[in-house]
This record gives C-alpha cells, sequence and structure tokens, in this order.
C-alpha cells in the first residue's frame, strides 16, 4: 500500500476535482504493474496499472488501490467492473469512497464478482492524501488551508522601508510548494498592492495554474499588477464586497476543491472569525517586529472554549524558522483550557 500510496502522489495538484490515486499489482511478493490517475478524463489508477501488463493477471497476483474503485461510468468507465473483466481475484483497498453515493457500492460489486476484498490499511494516510476532495465531495465546499510567514510576536510586517520577507529563503521554498497542490489561491487587495504577487506555481510539474483569487472592498486594483499582466492573467478573479464564506462557496461550486489563503490579515482574520479554515500552515521566524499587521486579528473567540484548536499538530524547523502544521477541530470537539 506504501507503493500505491507513492504512485498516488505523482497526481497531486493535476487531477482534480477527482482525488489522487494510486494502484500496484503484486505477484508472489514482487510488483508487477503501477499506476496512478494523471489528469481528470484519464484512465483511474487501476485501469492505468493493469492496461500496463502484458497477457493475462496471475490468479495469485493482489491489486493494491488507495481509494474504492469508482462504480459508476463518468467521463470513464467503472474501475470496479474492469477489474472483475481481467479477472483479478484479490484486492486491496485503502479507504472507501467518501462520496455519499458511491461509498461502499465498489466492494459490493467486487465480491459479487468473486473478488476477495480487504479494506482499510494504511487507511489514514490514504484518506489524508485527499483530504481537499474528501471535504468537497461531501459538503460542496473547498478544503481551506490558511498559510503565512510571520514574527514571533504574529506579525506579517516588517518596519516600513525594510524588505517585506520576515522568514527565510528555505522556509519561503518550503511554503511556495502548496501552491502546486491546490485550485485556488486567496488573497486580499492590499496584499496586491503591497507586494505584487504572481500567485504562480514555478517549480514543479503542473497541469494548469492555480486560479488566483483577489477580494476588494473599493475595487480600485493597479492594473499593472502581475497578476493582470502575466500570461495567467486568464486564471484571475476578482470579488468586490463580497464575504469571504460565500466567496468559499462560490468557488466550490465551480468545482475548486481547494484554497490556499496567502494574506494578508484581513482575509486570514476573516477566515478565522468565520471559522473557514481546515488546515494552517504557519511558519514563524526569530523576530519580534510590533506593528499594525496581525497575521490572525480579527474579532477573536468570544471565550477560551469556542476557541478553535488544532489537532494533528506537527513542527519542522527549516533554518531558523520553524513551519507549524495543524487541522482545526471539530467545534463540537472542543474543550475548555
Amino acid at each position: 500500500m506504501r507503493a500505491a500510496l507513492a504512485q498516488a502522489k505523482k497526481g497531486l495538484g493535476k487531477t482534480s476535482p477527482n482525488p489522487a490515486v494510486g494502484a500496484v499489482l503484486v505477484n508472489s511478493n514482487r510488483i508487477i504493474g503501477r499506476g496512478y490517475h494523471r489528469q481528470a478524463g484519464g484512465d483511474h489508477a487501476e485501469v492505468d496499472c493493469l492496461r500496463k501488463l502484458a497477457g493475462p493477471v496471475p490468479h495469485s497476483a493482489i491489486l493494491y488501490v488507495t481509494l474504492e474503485p469508482c462504480s459508476t461510468r463518468g467521463r470513464t468507465a467503472p474501475c470496479a467492473n474492469y477489474i472483475i473483466e481481467r479477472d483479478v481475484r484479490s484486492v486491496v483497498i485503502g479507504t472507501i469512497d467518501p462520496n455519499p453515493q458511491h461509498r461502499g457500492r465498489a466492494v459490493k460489486l467486487l465480491r459479487a464478482g468473486s473478488v476477495d476484498v480487504t479494506t482499510g490499511i494504511l487507511e489514514q494516510d490514504c484518506a489524508r492524501l485527499n483530504e481537499a476532495f474528501n471535504k468537497w465531495i461531501v459538503t460542496g465546499e473547498p478544503f481551506v488551508i490558511a498559510k503565512c510567514g510571520m514574527s514571533l510576536d504574529g506579525h506579517l510586517t516588517r518596519p516600513p522601508g525594510e524588505s517585506q520577507w520576515l522568514t527565510s529563503e528555505s522556509a519561503r521554498a518550503h511554503a511556495h510548494k502548496l501552491r502546486a497542490v491546490v485550485d485556488a489561491i486567496i488573497v486580499g487587495a492590499e496584499t496586491i498592492r503591497q507586494d505584487n504577487p504572481r500567485l504562480t506555481v514555478r517549480s514543479g510539474a503542473r497541469r494548469v495554474q492555480p486560479l488566483r483569487v483577489i477580494l476588494t472592498k473599493s475595487g480600485r486594483l493597479p492594473r499593472t499588477a502581475k497578476v493582470f499582466c502575466n500570461s495567467n492573467r486568464d486564471r484571475t478573479l476578482i470579488w468586490r464586497n463580497k464575504t469571504l464564506r460565500s466567496v468559499v462557496r462560490d468557488l466550490g461550486r465551480r468545482k475548486i476543491t481547494s484554497v490556499l489563503i496567502e494574506g494578508g490579515g484581513d482575509v486570514l482574520s476573516q477566515a478565522l472569525d468565520q471559522r473557514l479554515v481546515d488546515k494552517v500552515q504557519i511558519y514563524i521566524a526569530p523576530i519580534f517586529t510590533g506593528g499594525s499587521v496581525l497575521a490572525f486579528g480579527g474579532k477573536g473567540a468570544p471565550s477560551t472554549e469556542r476557541s478553535i484548536r488544532l489537532e494533528s499538530m506537527s513542527y519542522k524547523r527549516i533554518g531558523e524558522d520553524i513551519c507549524v502544521i495543524g487541522y482545526s477541530k471539530p467545534a463540537n470537539n472542543s474543550t475548555s483550557a
């Protein structure tokens, strides 16, 4: 299953609105076939894997797949049927399809076709791989990641006239990788005015650039900004006088499964106040700056009990900076300090 996960990761950022899925075919403890889903509309991982095999599938072979095979016809034929047609006798599934309309259906089809099915192998790893798809397919809303680089006292900027960067070049390179796996990037108008970012993926293979989403109250944006002038200008959308929640919901209706909020402080604060954040990825620099631009300001929680709490925390040192990653707990799991 770990080998299948390695295959699935090759499709991250390229398959939306479909999930990233990997598959391997094993016979006599040796991998004889590998496959993954490359893009929406293309072969699914199971088909990609089995079609590479010359000749019939050995009866003793086991197909490992990270996500329950599809059971209905969409852009492609049902993978469950193809598995049965290829006379695969045994299938091991990492996690069940989270789509309520399809959940468990392929397992029943395969077993009805005399296929031995095992489920729940490395289930958490397989589910976490598609955390954005899992939320979107159930709720219709994208998975929201809040990312920023801030000082130790929680600010986003240096004093006026100095470099805009707080974190190191290595930390910024690490953070930049997030853009390659999301469907859209959200920033506020002030970020466009002050930083003039391109908001593009500039390393690694990607099928299309993420949408650049700009929130503005006045509508006054510099027409010479990089997001309006480069080759990806048609991937830029502007929302004026709209709440962040309404924008996120609209993006979900556009089949955007994942959103990265890059700033500035006003947009990050809105995300916190409106409880839209599913995951945080924060880079903390060992510096105190003071100033008025807080990373997460806003109204604040009405009580400690109702504060947003994080789980599944991880911490990584990158140069002198610390990267903190965590997931928002469901509200009904919060407890007082």
